[in-house]
């Protein structure tokens, strides 16, 4: 029994992760927002659990892959098909219901080929996770973007078009949601080292890139506040770039 239960955490990532796409589909932006942090927290307690109750197993292992399909695939797929839909029903002021977060005029989610290709990404994240389970080079860092990591870049835009009515049309534009589709697809299945947020140690030496980069976030929240998920992510995309992790882990 005690190796359930980070297997129950697990299937809370993945409650949250079906709440969130049901809100998102109903349009309430920050309900989804909210689910998916709760989410990516249970994502990461999951495997503290395990290790503070040192157990593990395929099956949990399994199960967590599954829960990330959902909440860190198939999510962050339908955030960028609703955003491309809505692109055309942009209202020109708050909505009327006080309990409807997006600006966006009120429309029925329906099938659309305009919209489709926002489900590579659900694709690109199943083909992620099935590389992660068969890689041992990535028990230190990463080899491509991990999915969390492209779900806080398309949950960050859908935060712009809820919070930001200044900001939301460029958000909208399908020169900013195509390339954002394409560019994660990519990145999640890529082979460019990505630094991961284990800290080796508190010191300085080998820790170089993961301080820079929570000094840029930080002050970019402080800036933008709930408009500065999608700069982070590229500021994390910036400083692999310029300064990837030198190796991984081969066990």
């Amino acid at each position: 029994m005690k190796a359930w239960i980070p297997n129950f955490v697990t299937l809370l990532n993945l409650f949250c992760g079906c709440a969130a796409l049901i809100c998102i589909l109903d349009l309430r932006f920050i309900p989804a927002f909210w689910f998916l942090f709760a989410a990516g927290w249970f994502d990461f307690a999951d495997g503290l659990v395990a290790r503070a109750l040192n157990v593990s197993s395929e099956h949990g292992k399994e199960l967590d892959s599954l829960a990330d399909m959902v909440s860190f695939g198939v999510v962050p797929a339908v955030i960028y098909y609703v955003l491309l839909l809505s692109a055309n029903f942009l209202a020109p002021a708050a909505p009327p219901d006080p309990d409807a977060y997006a600006p966006l005029a009120p429309f029925t989610v329906t099938w659309s080929w305009y919209a489709a290709p926002a489900l590579l990404l659900a694709l690109f994240s199943a083909l992620r996770l099935a590389k992660f389970n068969l890689d041992t080079r990535q028990t230190d860092n990463f080899l491509g973007v991990a999915t969390p990591t492209s779900t806080v870049y398309a949950t960050g835009l859908m935060l712009i078009v809820a919070t930001n009515e200044a900001w939301a049309p460029y958000v909208l534009s399908p020169l900013v949601l195509y390339p954002s589709i394409l560019l994660f697809s990519y990145l999640l299945v890529s082979e460019h080292p990505m630094f991961s947020f284990k800290l080796k140690g508190f010191g300085w030496a080998g820790n170089e890139t993961r301080y820079i980069f929570a000094a840029a976030a930080i002050v970019l929240f402080l800036l933008l506040w709930t408009s500065a998920f999608p700069f982070i992510v590229l500021v994390y995309l910036l400083l692999n770039l310029v300064s990837p992790p030198r190796s991984h882990s081969t066990v």
